[in-house]
């Protein structure tokens, strides 16, 4: 009798473990139901994209607002949701994406940046070839080599091609073609097999749960699915970024002011020369001072010049200094950078900013009428663009609060990259250096004084947590070592998912009442013990998936399914061996004995769970994504 109180305790408890357990994702899809009926309410119903911004609207302003209180304990929506019970992609929904990695980049860094005709001509063959073609790039590369060198009797192993000072231990002039292609797929395996691990890495900390990343054969492609993620701006943020971090110098608005009036004039007389655009714009910039008014009053209104696209940062006093040189709207910054590039613009450079580098804030802002304005910066660039410090000094990265409570990211150097810091800032007291990732400009602060011990931080008034941790995980995941880009994504939008939820829970309940109304059908009372005792361990089992932060998928449901016949096929072992016992007249007492003893039912019932057992753990080791999520139920 005490055993069987301790097991009715044990069981109480574990019961009311797993409700509590529960509750949580009960609460939680409460909170996003509410979230996904003001987006339908305020979003076009049309717009997948519009309505998961309004949902994760809704969601960031309740984030900290109570959700249960249980009187000695609160929880808040941000408690509760990680404490919430896993869903997969195929439940829940997510992003899917494929990434191409970029092979003529990695072919490019193998051959120093060659300028050999040969090789600059099978690049850009090979890129038209695979626009109508499925083959492998590097294949086509090397088809598009062979034909372009004809009889020259230029080889891959030439010295100003794949025969350079870093791989000629590998690959020396007197190796043939076919010799120098089995090296190059070698070390093109390699840059791919370093992205995948970088993108891993960077995938890993992005908060999600039961991320899968897979190569996709020999391709260069890489496959990645977000089970519940919907933000695909950030994600493509976060695995196409290379994460190469630079420290430069930076010119200030006065230093660069007379060259952008300058290269206005020139503008003006290209676009009226050229007609570089047609299109009338009528819109005047919001902050140009009145020397720029004074420019732009003395011109025809349709007359297009440099100011039309960008507003330049005028410094009239010492205390105007900025590192903030201009500003232009979004939609206007391939104009700028194209009248920027233009020869005749370039000409007109002098010597002291001849090696300006203009680069853009890595956010834009909002303004009143509705558009978006971002940033331009001048960095103090040189003849070979080698950054004075970049990212290799950097031995970790953090995302940290500043005295403001405004998020940042603290980073840490080693002993060479400090010693440069402190080079760098006190080379430039009074001026302005710039922190550059991935050649955007995200903070371009004054230096008051020479910084020492290595630390700084990339910072920014309207940096959010989640930018600062993205961009602490793309450091310390370290740099890709080629381009990667995006070639196909979806979201795997609510309708998808609830239409996968909605089927699971049907077939899932359905399967449960046929079992229930069998049992009690042809077994009576102990039927029905034998149906509490299922819904038991089925409240166990999502108790235990849920405690364990375990994630439930569509073929887990498919397992949980299976488990459920083969606890029903133990009790029918069981009552088929108490049947036999009483129809030889031993007795109901003896016969139940004989039914729950190893020489009854339970050698059987042993064998097959162990059986089962083992068959999980061999599927969850070695399986993948579907494969995993039915052993783990199993």
């Amino acid at each position: 009798m005490q055993n069987k109180g301790l097991i009715r305790l044990f069981a109480i408890l574990f019961g009311l473990v797993s409700l509590y357990q529960l509750s949580f994702s009960f609460f939680t899809s409460k909170v996003e139901n509410e979230a996904k009926e003001y987006a339908k309410s305020r979003g076009n119903q049309n717009n997948g994209r519009e309505l998961a911004n309004l949902e994760k609207k809704y969601l960031d302003s309740v984030n900290n607002l109570e959700v249960i209180n249980l009187g000695i304990s609160q929880f808040t929506y941000n408690d509760i949701k990680d404490k919430e019970m896993n869903l997969g992609l195929d439940l829940k929904g997510g992003i899917n994406a494929i990434l191409q990695v970029s092979v003529k980049e990695v072919l490019i860094s193998l051959s120093n940046d060659s300028k050999s005709l040969v090789f600059r001509q099978a690049l850009k063959a090979a890129d038209l070839a695979q626009k109508n073609n499925n083959d492998n790039y590097l294949d086509l590369f090397f088809t598009e080599f062979e034909a372009a060198a004809g009889t020259s009797g230029i080889k891959l192993s030439d010295p100003e091609i794949f025969g350079t000072k870093a791989l000629r231990e590998k690959i020396n002039f007197n190796k043939t073609n076919e010799e120098v292609k089995e090296e190059l797929q070698l070390e093109i395996n390699s840059s791919i097999n370093t992205a995948f691990e970088v993108l891993r890495s960077r995938i890993d900390k992005f908060g999600v749960t039961q991320p899968n990343i897979q190569r996709i054969g020999n391709s260069g492609r890489i496959q990645i699915e977000l089970p519940g993620a919907k933000d695909i701006d950030r994600v493509t943020k976060l695995v196409t970024s290379k994460a190469e971090l630079q420290f430069w110098e930076v010119f200030s608005n006065a230093e660069v002011q007379n060259y952008f009036f300058t290269a206005n004039t020139v503008v003006a007389e290209m676009l009226k020369d050229d007609s570089l655009d047609k299109k009338e714009d009528t819109s005047e910039a919001s902050d140009i001072q009145s020397i720029l008014n004074e420019v732009a009053d003395s011109t025809e209104v349709q007359q297009k010049t440099l100011f039309t696209y960008l507003s330049v940062n005028v410094a009239q006093s010492e205390q105007q200094l900025s590192s903030l040189v201009a500003q232009a709207k979004v939609s206007d910054t391939a104009m700028v950078n194209k009248l920027l590039s233009d020869r005749k613009v370039l000409s007109l450079r002098t010597n002291e900013i001849k090696n300006v580098k203009f680069l853009w804030d890595y956010k834009s802002n909002p303004t009143e009428d509705g558009s978006e304005v971002i940033g331009l910066y001048a960095i103090k660039s040189n003849r070979n663009d080698i950054a004075p410090i970049q990212g290799d000094v950097i031995t970790d990265a953090s995302q940290v609060f500043d005295q403001l409570n405004n998020p940042e990211v603290s980073m840490a150097m080693n002993g060479r990259g400090s010693k440069l810091w402190e080079k760098l800032t006190g080379d430039n007291v009074g001026g302005f250096v710039a922190v550059v990732l991935d050649d955007y400009v995200y903070t371009a602060p004054s230096v008051n004084q020479a910084i020492i011990g290595g630390r700084t931080s990339i910072s920014g008034g309207s940096m959010t947590v989640e930018e600062a941790q993205d961009i602490s995980t793309v450091l310390k995941a370290g740099k890709l070592p080629a381009a990667a880009r995006i070639i196909q994504a979806e979201v795997v939008g609510p309708s998808l998912g609830q239409e996968s939820i909605d089927q699971s829970t049907q077939s899932f309940m359905l399967a449960i009442l046929l079992v229930l109304v069998w049992m009690i059908v042809y077994y009576g009372r102990a039927g029905v013990y034998a149906n509490i005792a299922l819904l038991v361990n089925i409240l166990f089992l999502f108790g235990i998936l849920a405690s364990f932060n375990a994630v439930l998928t569509l073929p887990g449901i498919a397992g949980i399914i299976l488990t459920i016949g083969m606890s029903v096929d133990a009790n029918v072992i069981i009552f088929e061996r108490i049947k036999e016992g009483i129809f030889k007249k031993k007795g109901l007492k003896q016969s139940v004995q004989e039914g729950f003893s190893i020489k009854g039912a339970l050698s059987a019932i042993i064998d097959a769970n162990i059986t089962s057992l083992l068959t999980g753990v061999i599927l969850y080791v070695f399986g993948t994504g579907p494969i995993k999520g039915f052993a783990l139920t199993l």
